[in-house]
């Protein structure tokens, strides 16, 4: 996602709109989009400036939010249990189809990683 355009780009157009341009005509004189002038131009209209709007999707929504806590449960259950097992759980106690994969980042979110461990006997002398 692209990053939002400076807030000195529009200190200037809120400038442009008070001295009594358009938004579209201030739009074209910064080289920015019409459509971006007029939005741009309300904002300044309703809220008195204009501000850089939330970009994304709000936290703590999605498809798996209400199902968090269920599945930290089985987790805790069972530590070493599979994104698949996870899915087909979700699915036979819910009724709720997912990815795996959206599962995957649910996890990751909530601080989850999988890390490979291996078990090395502690009286192994490796050669050099």
């Amino acid at each position: 996602m692209p990053a939002p355009l400076p807030s000195a780009l529009r200190a200037r157009f809120q400038q442009y709109i008070e001295e009594g341009l358009s938004g579209q005509a201030a739009a074209l004189r910064l080289r920015v989009s019409a459509a971006t002038g007029t939005r741009w131009a309300r904002s300044v209209r309703d809220n008195g400036k204009v501000e850089v709007a939330p970009q994304g999707r709000p936290p703590g929504k999605g498809k798996l939010a209400p199902y968090q806590a269920f599945l930290e449960e089985l987790i805790t259950q069972d530590p070493d249990i599979t994104l698949f097992e996870l899915r087909d759980a979700l699915e036979d106690s819910e009724g709720v189809r997912v990815h795996h994969s959206s599962i995957a980042n649910l996890l990751s979110r909530l601080g989850f990683t999988y890390k490979k461990s291996r078990w090395w006997p502690p009286s192994a002398v490796f050669p050099m």
